[in-house]
């Protein structure tokens, strides 16, 4: 909250100018982090958490994680909630979170400031390899599946070539 009028003369009594004025400046900067870690907070529980049998859960973090980062859902340079809110919003242990937000840290897509927490990063470069390793992903799984299918290289190819051209009249491209 902004200081007030009355609040402010009393303090303009006392202190000089350029105290006040770093004051004002550190109060809107507080408020503003404060914002950005609710928005984020928010848009993560906007997300849908789904942990599986048989795979460490935090490897699924950081899975999911990848890919709201990817997608955008988590904005390149925002401010992530705490290690608490974040667990708390999946249902997981403090301990597990931190350990996939250390991962994802490691891949380059999390960074640490000191005192003001964790933010996505905004390195035009790491997010458009996330997005390429995530798709190359999706496209192996995808080839491996219609290759059990028994389906050629060539038939996926045409598979897919004559779903793009469906999809676009549906579109009107």
């Amino acid at each position: 909250m902004l200081i007030s009028e009355k609040v402010f003369k009393k303090i303009n009594k006392h202190l000089d100018r350029n105290v006040l004025l770093t004051y004002c400046i550190n109060n809107i900067i507080h408020q503003y982090n404060n914002t950005i870690i609710q928005l984020t907070l928010e848009r993560m529980k906007a997300m849908d958490w789904n942990f599986k049998e048989g795979f460490p859960i935090y490897k699924q973090i950081v899975d999911q994680m990848s890919q709201f980062i990817a997608s955008g859902a988590i904005k390149p340079g925002g401010r992530l909630a705490s290690v608490r809110e974040l667990a708390l919003d999946a249902g997981v242990n403090p301990n597990t979170m931190q350990r996939a937000l250390s991962e994802l840290e490691r891949h380059g897509l999390l960074h640490s400031e000191r005192t003001s927490g964790r933010f996505i990063t905004d390195d035009e470069n790491v997010l458009k390899k996330l997005r390429s390793d995530l798709s190359m992903g999706y496209i192996e799984e995808f080839f491996i599946n219609l290759e059990k299918l028994g389906l050629t290289n060539e038939e996926i190819v045409w598979a897919v070539t004559d779903y793009a051209k469906q999809i676009a009249v549906k579109k009107g491209e």
